[in-house]
């Protein structure tokens, strides 16, 4: 458990240093915007490109899916259909939400937890490669459906010109050829995957700087309905699925966890740059990253 208290205390170190640049002002007024422009665009991509060269795809065909990707399909499900009868707002701002409520932080918290917690980090690939080839996909396709032109065939052909799809392809193409590029290669590219992390927790703790208290105005019910759902219903979920196809011991416990994740700051990148609800997104991601800590302590003493 110390190690989970220190991946959440690493992160927060990260992003209070975020905050600390937003506060004095020392990278300019748009210094969020282009942090975030800066993950997405290049630094994301190259991680997302080394993640999954050295992945199994056959971890996307594993029973662990069905509670882990099922869990996340579900509470993203509920989420839209509550918030769209509630509100009717466009597709574009529910995909923010339903991320929000379903991307957890595999990629960072998620390998730390599954080392420490579970003794394997393996535990964490299904979850990790569904998100990337999968939910973000799908997430930016429809984040991208109210951008001016809205033609058919632009969105259809919006995953072939989305930047981490881009690097997830060509990282799976690598994994199934099982070819590794040379070194003079990949040197420059885990050079800019290292910025991936820093550069999305550094934008989100710049725009916490003059941000209202979380979770008040308009927003305030679509935000704690996120939270809800992603830190209460979601593991909850994953528990019932994993039973229900036979998990159990560690497999149980390991989806589970990874359920309960918090959100991941990628949902802040991807909603900072087509500007769709990212007051959402930071809210969700901060709420959840303190809820999720006595989640997982809970899970991990009942499961354990």
């Amino acid at each position: 458990m110390n190690a989970v208290l220190g991946g959440f205390a690493t992160l927060l170190a990260v992003i209070a240093v975020g905050w600390l640049t937003g506060r004095t002002g020392i990278l300019g007024a748009g210094a969020a915007e282009m942090l975030s422009r800066l993950s997405y665009y290049v630094a994301t991509p190259a991680l997302l490109l080394l993640t999954l060269a050295d992945a199994d795809p056959s971890a996307l065909l594993s029973t662990t899916l069905v509670a882990t990707a099922g869990s996340a399909v579900l509470c993203a499900l509920l989420y839209s259909a509550v918030v769209y009868w509630w509100r009717r707002p466009k597709a574009a701002q529910l995909a923010t939400g339903a991320l929000s409520t379903s991307y957890v932080n595999a990629g960072n918290l998620g390998v730390a937890i599954a080392v420490y917690v579970l003794g394997d980090a393996s535990y964490v690939a299904p979850v990790l490669l569904f998100q990337v080839l999968v939910l973000a996909p799908i997430g930016l396709t429809v984040l991208a459906s109210d951008q001016p032109d809205r033609s058919l065939r632009r969105l259809l052909t919006q995953p072939l010109r989305t930047p981490v799809v881009i690097g997830c392809a060509i990282g799976l193409a690598l994994s199934m050829l099982g070819w590794r590029p040379p070194e003079l290669v990949l040197r420059p590219i885990e050079l800019l995957a290292g910025l991936a992390v820093p550069a999305a927790l550094l934008a989100y703790g710049t725009s916490l700087h003059g941000s209202p208290r979380p979770a008040t105005g308009a927003q305030a019910g679509p935000i704690w309905l996120a939270v809800g759902l992603k830190t209460v219903a979601q593991p909850a979920l994953a528990f019932g699925l994993g039973s229900a196809v036979q998990l159990s011991g560690t497999a149980l416990l390991a989806v589970t966890v990874t359920s309960a994740l918090p959100t991941a700051q990628n949902v802040f990148v991807y909603a900072t740059s087509h500007g769709q609800d990212t007051e959402l997104a930071r809210d969700v991601i901060l709420l959840t990253t303190m809820l999720s800590i006595p989640v997982l302590a809970g899970i991990a003493l009942l499961l354990g």
